[in-house]
């Protein structure tokens, strides 16, 4: 004989029965969410965030990633914040006495000299260009020789121009004026240029020896002391601005870019 089940304990199994089934699938969709947060990437960090984190560097690291391969228009141009052996600093003078820089600045000098007849021993026309054109290429080997490698091993000050970042334009070009008087030390600190500005001084005092007799008194050897260091600073401003030059000449990413160079960029 078949065992009778009322209809009021059918129900109450199927209400309990849909209950935990209910729960079972809440549950199980939980720890599907779960899986699936858990399998997603880490959500990329905002550029602008990216870039203050970045900016929050030292100010030496800032410098240094403007440039990060050697510069063969402006070798002086840092490219490393390690301090410079004085072997280092004997081959950076040779190769700034005979860097591109360096032969059209003494075309350009030269062509201006002839042009307002300064040094007029020399006379005019091409044989005097010729002559004014290599005393001044002399006078800049003679300035690499003391303010690029003697007096910077002998006071242990950094020859190389560190190239700023994170500047306006008029700091900038603020900061390269700055350069003349204020120089890097090998250990990283800032220091008065006795090599630049010393440099200079021992190089126009060497080119009484072999400029014309009229222009080696001691004004005229002050006078062009003052007019050197105007180019220094002048030459200052143009290696400041020379990663975005290169840039612009280039057509595409340059090492002054805002954001730090991730790559090795094409020699300027």
């Amino acid at each position: 004989m078949d065992r009778y089940i009322p209809n009021s304990q059918i129900r109450h199994f199927l209400r309990r029965a849909l209950v935990a089934a209910a729960l079972l699938a809440t549950s199980s969709a939980s720890v599907a969410q779960q899986r699936v947060v858990a399998d997603l990437p880490d959500a990329p960090v905002p550029k602008q965030q990216a870039t203050e984190q970045k900016s929050k560097k030292g100010g030496l690291n800032r410098t240094v990633e403007i440039l990060s391969s050697r510069s063969i228009f402006f070798p002086e141009l840092a490219h490393s914040e390690e301090p410079l052996s004085s072997a280092q600093k004997f081959g950076l003078a040779v190769q700034g006495s005979v860097a591109p820089s360096a032969l059209i600045g003494s075309g350009v000098t030269a062509a201006i000299n002839q042009a307002r007849n300064s040094w007029p021993g020399y006379g005019q026309g091409w044989e005097a260009y010729g002559k004014r054109y290599g005393a001044t290429m002399a006078l800049n080997a003679s300035t690499q020789m003391f303010g690029t490698f003697l007096l910077p091993s002998m006071l242990h000050q950094d020859p190389r121009y560190f190239v700023s970042a994170h500047r306006s334009a008029g700091g900038k070009i603020w900061y390269a004026l700055t350069r003349v008087v204020v120089t890097r030390t090998d250990s990283g600190s800032e220091a008065p240029n006795w090599s630049g500005v010393l440099g200079v001084l021992m190089a126009e005092s060497l080119a009484n020896s072999y400029l014309p007799d009229g222009e080696r008194s001691t004004g005229q050897t002050f006078e062009r002391f003052g007019i050197h260091l105007g180019v220094v600073a002048g030459g200052n401003v143009a290696k400041e601005f020379w990663p975005a030059i290169f840039k612009k000449l280039r057509g595409k990413r340059g090492p002054n870019d805002p954001s730090p160079v991730t790559g090795t960029p094409a020699k300027p």
